[in-house]
This record gives C-alpha cells, sequence and structure tokens, in this order.
C-alpha cells in the first residue's frame, strides 16, 4: 500500500482492475485506492503476472503492507489465496515495516484489535473498547477515526448519531492534531482590494478566460512566498525544512469534507497557467475524480470563503504547512485616505503560522508583502 501522503496511515483498495493471474505491464493501472484526500488509480511498479492478492476490495490496509505479488512469468509465488470479500489478508511484510494494527495471543479472554494509538485515544476520553462496533482498520480493528471523543454517544444521550464520511472522520483527525500540537500565532491585515476588480477585468479580456479572485490571490501569495521562504516551509521531524517549490494549495469544501488540490509551481505559471490549473482541480475536486498528484507536494494553503459573505476568520494550519492564508469577502467600508473620510472595497487576510517555524517579524513582513501586491499589483508580470 503506497503512502500518498505524509500523514497517511492506511489506505482503502475500492476495486482491483486486474484480476489475479492477468498479466499487467509496468505503469497500466492496477487498483483504485481511497484515502482522506482522494481516490486515485495506482499503478503497476513493475510488469509481470498479478499474483496472490492480499487485499480484497473494500480492504483498509496498513501504508507499507503487501496487498498482492507481481511475479515473473514461470516464478513459482506461494500464495494465500483469494481473500474473502471485504476482508483482508495477512501481508508477509518485514517486521521494520509491519503495520500498527498487531492481533495478541489470548489469554483468559481475547484482547480487542486495535491500534496503540486507538488505544492511547480511548483511554484519554474514557471510551470502553469493547463496548465500540468492528473498527475501519484490518480484521475490524479499530483505529484512531473509530474512537468517539467521548463514552456518551449522541445516540446515548437521545440525540441522532450523524454517520461520517471517511474523508470527514480523517479531516477531523488531522485539524485537532494540528490545532493541538502545532502552537498556532495569527497575523490579520485589512487590504484595500480597489484594484483587484480592475486587474481581474484586464486579464479576463487579455487572457480570453474567466478569471477568479483567488486566481488573483494565489499569483500575488505566490510571488510574495519566493522572496519569504520560512513561510513556504513546513515543520518535519523537529526541524524546519524550505522547501524548493513554491506550491499553493486552494482548500474546497465538498460534500463530504474539505480537500486542498494543489496548484503546482504557483509562482513560475502565470495567473493564465494558474486560472487553467484552479478550475480544473477545483471542478474534478467536486466530481471526487481528483487524482494522486492533484493534492501532492502543497507548500502553502489558501482559504478563501468570501464568497459566503464572511468577513474574517482565522483558519487551522495544514500541517506541516507552516501558514495558511484565511481570505474574508471583498466589502465597502469607510476609511481614511489623505486625511479624508472615504469610502473604499476592503478585504481582511488573516495569517496563521507555526511558531515552530515562523516567528512574528517574519510573517509580518510576508503580509506586508502580500498586501502592498494586492492593492497594487502593478509589481506583478501579469
Amino acid at each position: 500500500m503506497p503512502a500518498l501522503g505524509m500523514a497517511q496511515e492506511t489506505g482503502k483498495v475500492l476495486r482491483w482492475l486486474k484480476a489475479e493471474g492477468d498479466e499487467v505491464s509496468k505503469g497500466e493501472p492496477l487498483m483504485e485506492v481511497e484515502t482522506d484526500k482522494v481516490t486515485v488509480e495506482i499503478e503497476a511498479p513493475a510488469g509481470g503476472v498479478l499474483a496472490s492478492l492480499r487485499a480484497s476490495e473494500g480492504a483498509e490496509v496498513p501504508v507499507g503492507e503487501t496487498v498482492a505479488v507481481i511475479a515473473a512469468p514461470g516464478e513459482d509465488v506461494p500464495t494465500n489465496g483469494s481473500p474473502a470479500a471485504g476482508a483482508p489478508v495477512e501481508a508477509e511484510v518485514p517486521p521494520a515495516a509491519a503495520p500498527a494494527v498487531v492481533q495478541e495471543a489470548p489469554a483468559a479472554a481475547r484482547r480487542r484489535l486495535a491500534s496503540p494509538k486507538a488505544r492511547r485515544l480511548a483511554a484519554e476520553r474514557g471510551v470502553d473498547l469493547d463496548t465500540l462496533a468492528d473498527g475501519s482498520g484490518p480484521h475490524g480493528a479499530l483505529v484512531a477515526a473509530d474512537i468517539p471523543h467521548d463514552a456518551l454517544t449522541p445516540a446515548a444521550a437521545g440525540g441522532a448519531e450523524l454517520s461520517l464520511s471517511r474523508v470527514w472522520s480523517i479531516m477531523a483527525e488531522r485539524t485537532a492534531e494540528s490545532w493541538t500540537s502545532a502552537p498556532h500565532f495569527y497575523l490579520l491585515r485589512e487590504v484595500d482590494a480597489g484594484r483587484l476588480g480592475g486587474w481581474r477585468d484586464v486579464a479576463a479580456k487579455r487572457l480570453g478566460r474567466g478569471v477568479s479572485v483567488t486566481d488573483l490571490l494565489v499569483r500575488a501569495t505566490a510571488a510574495a512566498l519566493r522572496d519569504h521562504p520560512r513561510l513556504n516551509a513546513a515543520w518535519a521531524d523537529g526541524s524546519v525544512l524550505l522547501n524548493d517549490e513554491v506550491n499553493v494549495g486552494i482548500a474546497v469544501a465538498i460534500e463530504d469534507g474539505l480537500v486542498v488540490p494543489v496548484v503546482h509551481g504557483a509562482d513560475r505559471i502565470g495567473l493564465e497557467g494558474i486560472a487553467a490549473r484552479r478550475e480544473d482541480v477545483v471542478s474534478r475536486a467536486r466530481e471526487g475524480s481528483l487524482r494522486r498528484e492533484d493534492v501532492e507536494r502543497g507548500t502553502f494553503t489558501i482559504s478563501n470563503l468570501g464568497m459566503f459573505g464572511v468577513d474574517a476568520f482565522n483558519a487551522v494550519l495544514n500541517a506541516p504547512q507552516a501558514a495558511i492564508l484565511a481570505v474574508g469577502r471583498i466589502v465597502d467600508r469607510v476609511v481614511a485616505v489623505d486625511g479624508s473620510a472615504a469610502v473604499r472595497p476592503t478585504m481582511a487576510l488573516t495569517l496563521s503560522c507555526d511558531h515552530r517555524v515562523v516567528d512574528g517579524a517574519r510573517a509580518a513582513a510576508f503580509l506586508d508583502e502580500l498586501a502592498a501586491l494586492i492593492e497594487e499589483p502593478a509589481g506583478l508580470a501579469d
């Protein structure tokens, strides 16, 4: 099972595109896998004969666990037989790659299958594992996403229990982990958005296509990130990782939760490339057809709620990224212009930062340059 994201622990086998015994070529689509972010086709890593399927459709498999064997023609491969529908089969993995879910030998009573993280969360939240239904891990093992926040479920309290999608459950876990582990701080800046309308109209006419405010923000943000690499960084294993690419993610709300497709090389592809990429990935995000590469390698995120009438908000960091920009609506306000009151279109920008990666002074310098580019975009090539 490949890792499709830095924080991914498992993947769900949705569909095998080849049957056991079929010949496959390297790079040929082999199976469909669902993660918390996307559903993607996984290509065969080598050519040969697909042998010994170890995970059935619907199985939740830890990253690194064997799901099948591709054998050379004529090679004798021991098999465990095809798995029963919906039931994953134990993989033969080296001890270093063994999955976190471990089945222990029974003593007086059989111990409930659960990952170490699930056991820790259950203990913290006062949840008895034996009272829970089968989990979403291998062989019904409980994983972190299966542990409710307290022992009293909404149904037990007399309310209706909402069935959450896998995307929403893992999103909830990831945002909670980011919120509790990363020391957030926030900078708020109100900017004059008067030039954005003219910039958008001129760009749309020149490019012969629609251009959104988000496209303009991605363009300006990418330029500012290029000059302030500390905001284009990540916290990884106790150190700061400076990214050598500027890849701006755009938070998109879908029915099942939140996804963040990425505009890769946003500092290099120009406004036309940004607009085309944004239109493509946002459309496919809402259709549920994002590809693996659409959500990989993001270095910074923009979350724009202006279209919903929101004035300003604080966004939770998209870990391990160092910062996320929250954008409010453009609205007319009375402001001071050359000592006199005037009505100007303004927009609130809130920058959330990880204090382990960046300090207030560096973050303020980035936000100042971004505000200047929004208020006077003539400094940008397009």
